[in-house]
């Protein structure tokens, strides 16, 4: 798998709340032409939950028409059993997906070894490789480094992307599976340059849908061992970063991409468009950095 930073990127709605086919196709093609190594769909950041299968795949669809193999695509699986996620898999592989990403199961609450199992079982049978993705706060389950080095070595798993920000965490993933064909993604903006600092492959990034090509940058540099214009980018945008997390994902980064002008940042109800207060903390940081 290719290290660098990896767009979640948001599904668009019309306001009618149906799926924005055109406002997506501009979301990718922005992606295309930034730095990031590819995009990320249907996870937290792209509402897969409340949209219907048809949609989730149709979404799918279109991102591999308008990359066009220019960039990877892994969209989440975002599924509770594993028949459910075995069969997402292959269908997403049939629509020409590179990898997919499987949030730990939610809700159901599976034990550590249930855990374990459910990832080797749709290693086993998905057509592309796996990543995992562990947020406990989504899920109420968690992978520990122990697990997660144990499952970094089966061959049909190839990174993770964890959603815990203590670099301790990170940092032992890293060690843990160091030897390893494996690799450790953050999913945090605010991590993603010191992970890659101490040894990490990137970031998962919920910024990379307004800046894409900062987040393909930064990460790079930091890749490369220049630590001095990686860690410029992350004291820079930082405050940008913060921002992307306000309230709930992606009530933020929709409300910014509807300030640049990019979509009219509705969301699937329960989910509401960012409270005032927080849109004007928005607006600033996007001017103080010439984004509208």
């Amino acid at each position: 798998m290719k290290k660098g930073a990896y767009t979640l990127l948001v599904t668009p709605f019309k306001n009618d709340f149906s799926l924005d086919e055109d406002a997506l196709r501009r979301l990718v093609q922005m992606q295309v032409e930034s730095d990031v190594a590819g995009i990320a769909p249907l996870g937290v950041t792209g509402e897969n939950t409340l949209m219907s299968e048809k949609e989730v795949l149709r979404v799918v669809e279109i991102i591999v028409q308008e990359t066009n193999g220019r960039k990877l695509v892994l969209p989440d699986i975002c599924s509770m059993g594993t028949p459910q996620s075995i069969e997402r898999a292959k269908k997403y592989a049939d629509l020409g997906a590179d990898y997919v990403v499987a949030f730990t199961p939610f809700l159901v609450l599976p034990s550590p070894d249930g855990l374990v199992k459910y990832y080797e079982e749709l290693a086993d049978a998905s057509p592309v490789p796996v990543i995992l993705h562990s947020s406990k706060s989504r899920t109420g389950v968690e992978l520990s480094p122990e697990q997660t080095a144990h499952l970094a070595k089966h061959p049909n798993i190839a990174a993770t992307k964890d959603g815990k920000k203590e670099l301790d965490h990170l940092a032992k993933l890293i060690y843990l599976t160091r030897n390893d064909d494996f690799l450790v993604f953050t999913g945090k903006d605010t991590t993603a340059f010191p992970t890659v600092a101490f040894g990490g492959a990137g970031s998962f990034s919920v910024a990379g849908n307004v800046i894409p090509d900062v987040m393909g940058k930064m990460v790079n540099f930091a890749l490369e061992g220049n630590l001095k214009a990686a860690n410029e980018l992350h004291i820079n945008y930082y405050p940008l970063f913060e921002a992307c997390r306000f309230e709930s994902n992606p009530m933020a980064a929709k409300k910014a991409l509807e300030l640049m002008g990019k979509i009219n940042g509705d969301l699937r109800p329960p989910l509401t468009k960012l409270s005032d207060g927080k849109t004007k903390i928005m607006e600033q940081i996007l001017r103080e950095r010439n984004l509208i």
